[in-house]
């Protein structure tokens, strides 16, 4: 197998995590539905939106178009939507950034 360049093994490593978390996000969505149905103790908001803002963002909106959970929160979907621009935002910039810097 041929070594991989730096930017390749970066994007590997990158996207391993960003497979990985969102899978993660996705369980505890999973989860924390299931528990609010037995209604049982819950996760927390913070830690909901704490694994959105580490890469988790993808898999927190597709559990909760999935499940139907947490839909009706406003103040959750705004901070989620919130999370969400920021994350495109950082993207485009190290894009930016990145670009320019294989360029010279």
């Amino acid at each position: 197998m041929p070594a991989l360049s730096p930017a390749a093994l970066i994007s590997l490593v990158l996207l391993t995590y960003l497979v990985g978390i969102n899978a993660v996000t996705w369980g505890v969505f999973w989860y924390d539905k299931r528990r609010s149905r037995a209604r049982n103790s819950r996760v927390s908001e913070f830690n909901l939106l704490f694994l959105c803002a580490v890469g988790g963002t993808i898999g927190a909106f597709a559990a909760r178009g999935r499940f139907r959970h947490k839909t009706r929160k406003r103040a959750l979907t705004l901070k989620m939507k919130t999370i969400a621009a920021s994350q495109v935002l950082a993207l485009g910039y190290a894009a930016f950034v990145f670009s320019e810097a294989f360029q010279t």
